[in-house]
């Protein structure tokens, strides 16, 4: 068992949010001011997985767990036989900023490389300790979510300065993510004959395994690959990815779903994918006022009347009332507030879940809508 100290710890920190609330706490990782939209996530494990994926970009992620670092962060380089990160689901940490109730200043684990504060001082991410995460979550969900600045500093914060800042910054809805989260280029995994397409708007590492796992090559291409491009690959089938952001903010993958959906190729869309999936069969989105965020979600199958406990990270979903106009029907419905979880196309090889089948982290229940989307495939 290897254990490992802090070493970037015990800064100065102040969490500022854009109702005026501030918060003093400890200050950890790396030294800077961020804004970002202040989300909170209910999962108890899986800090690894969360701060590396991209759907929390642009976001400052506070984790309702009370004791955050025990286990420390992994090795970075570990791949599988595909070369994709065996515990990361992305090749950097994603969020503007953490925070956490208690941050174990000490970390051990059989698997451990560095702790908490180090990785996070390495990816410039600063962190704050020692706030009453309960109250932010209570507040979150009784007002929405809000932007907020996070403040780490090895001298002490002019607050005043801050929020003045804050006042000004560009809001998490206007936000462009997708230049930043997609791939640039094409990125090839396998050499087997039958592949699926992953359209990456801030696709996870797991999305592709599950694919590999399923026997497919994986072929990764940038957000505004247009649809020509896609079918020149001569795809099995085709995943539109999760992701960060409003799916409006997307125009040119709903262009290229739009063209999906027409000619009958059997596609998948995931979290966002969902969103952007749901918009080109006419359904209509909007934003949520806290999110879902977390690995215990209850989400019913229409069609077995089965729950199945879900990993979910988004902020944005489809109208309920918007289905009964499009080209899509209810197929998953959340058990907590009936939100939209899953839809599938009256006519067309086409489903879309709101949650995220591969896990990473959380329950695996949901991995059999991968094969659902074989099953479409293999028609």
């Amino acid at each position: 068992m290897t254990t490992k100290k802090s070493k970037h710890a015990n800064k100065f920190g102040k969490l500022i949010l854009s109702d005026g609330t501030v918060l003093d706490g400890m200050g950890f990782g790396y030294s800077t001011t961020v804004f970002g939209e202040i989300v909170f996530n209910t999962g108890m494990v899986g800090y690894t997985e969360a701060l590396t994926d991209p759907s929390y970009n642009g976001q400052i992620l506070t984790l309702t767990y009370p004791l955050v670092g025990n286990y420390g962060i992994p090795d970075l380089d570990a791949v599988d036989e595909d070369g994709i990160s065996k515990f990361f689901e992305s090749d950097t940490m994603q969020i503007r900023g953490l925070v956490v109730h208690e941050l174990s200043q000490t970390a051990s684990h059989w698997n451990l490389k560095m702790t908490l504060d180090e990785w996070m001082y390495n990816e410039k991410v600063p962190g704050i300790s020692g706030i009453d995460t309960r109250a932010i979550t209570k507040k979150l969900t009784t007002s929405g979510v809000m932007m907020a600045a996070l403040v780490v500093s090895d001298e002490e914060i002019d607050v005043e300065k801050v929020k003045n800042e804050l006042a000004n910054i560009t809001t998490y809805n206007s936000e462009k993510f997708m230049d930043i989260v997609s791939t640039k280029e094409e990125k090839i995994y396998g050499d087997e004959n039958n592949s699926v397409v992953v359209i990456d708007t801030g696709a996870k590492n797991a999305i592709v395994r599950n694919i590999r796992e399923l026997g497919y090559k994986a072929i990764v291409v940038p957000w505004n690959t247009p649809f020509d491009k896609i079918m020149s690959y001569k795809p099995k089938g085709v995943v539109l990815s999760s992701g960060p952001g409003d799916p409006q903010n997307c125009p040119d993958t709903v262009d290229t779903a739009k063209k999906l959906i027409e000619n009958n190729i059997p596609t998948l869309g995931i979290c966002l994918g969902a969103q952007i999936i749901g918009i080109a069969g006419n359904t209509e989105t909007y934003k949520l006022k806290y999110g879902h965020r977390g690995q215990n979600k209850p989400c019913v199958n229409l069609e077995t009347n089965q729950v199945y406990v879900t990993s979910q990270n988004h902020g944005y979903g489809i109208k309920p009332e918007s289905l009964e106009k499009s080209d899509f029907k209810l197929w998953f419905a959340n058990a907590d507030d009936d939100t939209v979880e899953g839809i599938k196309h009256k006519t067309k090889n086409c489903i879309a879940v709101q949650f995220h089948p591969e896990a990473a982290p959380g329950p695996f229940d949901c991995k059999y809508v991968f094969d659902e989307l074989k099953k479409l495939m293999e028609k």
